[in-house]
């Protein structure tokens, strides 16, 4: 049976989840305010614990060339670092190759794209009603992939949007040859963290979090760089020597990690729009991958059995909680030591000491091969 979907975002979790329900025959309206290809702010460090999926789906991402990351370097404010080799590694690839690449197929596959931006779901007597900002279209489901914070949470009156949100971002790609292919930099300095790691065109991304606390005293990227990144070695290092790609950093306010509804008013929530990991874990992109992965499935077997709605919803929400809660938690906990200074070495020291420690921890925010 084909119904009428409209997946509102076109980002990692929305596209993939377009490329699986069109190919198990499903009829796919996709609609994403932006253009492709397109820059996001994101680590772009990609867990590849995906490949599997990836390649069932016939995602040609070796095309992209990415770079293969195996080593983690972790350092506190004051430059105390360890390295340690990471237990199953990641691909290295920005977010304008990858976003682009899945886009280009889902056109493929027949998924039907639209460069509109959705202002609003409302479900009413089995029916989905979806204004976008040019039209309004019907759909038998609807699929939440828009982001962090959106409109549309504020039209669907979600909790979490209500409670603050306190957190900047802050990306810009860099060139410096001096720097290994096969590495991530997570440096944490006072009030937040930076990830640094190579991408498949070479670019060196640098995308940090800071507590609007520790920001708002600066505003400008640049004058919070050398006021307060620089205090960390590592990267009063890279900052020195490396050059800037974008004319100016791009920026993110108001991000919150309060927990979020997988399902609200029967759409389907995917990515960040169900939850949102903390950066420092390194794998938003994998978890956002792997959640069209299980709302796919639920969707297609509550098609070809004929449940009813809310079994196919209840089905999402316990996958989701068995698969991600775990990694959520350990991100939260992970946070709350990373951004105390004194924890910070004190946490360095014990690892230092026993260095098996640290692949452990990062096991924890990464899951298995997804097949």
């Amino acid at each position: 049976m084909t119904n009428r979907i409209i997946i509102a975002g076109g980002g990692l979790a929305g596209l993939t989840a377009a490329i699986h329900l069109a190919q198990k025959g499903q009829k796919i309206t996709l609609f994403e305010k932006d253009a492709f290809p397109r820059h996001k702010v994101c680590g772009e460090y990609l867990s590849r614990e995906v490949i599997p999926y990836f390649d069932e789906l016939k995602i040609p991402w070796r095309n992209l060339n990415p770079k293969k990351i195996d080593r983690l370097r972790y350092s506190t404010p004051s430059g105390k670092a360890i390295d340690v080799d990471l237990p199953m590694g990641a691909l290295g690839v920005s977010r304008y190759a990858l976003d682009n690449l899945l886009f280009e197929t889902a056109k493929a596959n027949g998924v039907e794209i639209l460069q509109e931006k959705v202002l609003e779901m409302t479900f009413l007597e089995g029916k989905f009603k979806v204004i976008s900002s040019k039209t309004e279209y019907t759909a038998d489901y609807v699929f939440g992939s828009f982001g962090k914070r959106s409109v549309l949470d504020k039209n669907l009156e979600r909790n979490f949007f209500k409670e603050s949100a306190p957190w900047v971002a802050v990306k810009n790609h860099y060139r410096l040859k001096d720097f290994p292919d096969d590495l991530v930099g997570l440096h944490n300095f006072k009030g937040g963290y930076c990830g640094l790691s190579r991408t498949e065109n070479g670019n060196i991304n640098m995308c940090y979090l800071a507590t609007y606390e520790s920001f708002k005293d600066y505003k400008d990227p640049d004058k919070f760089n050398e006021k307060v990144l620089r205090k960390n070695p590592f990267l009063d290092r890279f900052l020195a020597e490396a050059v800037p790609v974008f004319e100016k950093p791009l920026t993110i306010a108001q991000i919150s990690f309060s927990k979020k509804e997988a399902v609200k008013d029967h759409v389907l929530m995917l990515g960040d729009a169900a939850g949102l990991i903390h950066p420092l874990c390194g794998n938003g992109m994998a978890i956002a991958i792997h959640s069209a992965k299980i709302a796919s499935e639920e969707f297609i077997k509550h098609i070809e059995t004929g449940s009813h709605r809310q079994e196919m919803e209840t089905a999402y929400k316990q996958r989701w909680e068995k698969i991600f809660s775990r990694r959520f938690k350990t991100a939260s906990l992970l946070q709350k030591v990373l951004l105390r200074e004194n924890l910070a070495e004190i946490s360095q020291a014990l690892i230092s000491r026993v260095p098996f420690l640290l692949p452990k921890i990062i096991k924890q925010t990464h899951g298995e091969p997804i097949a």
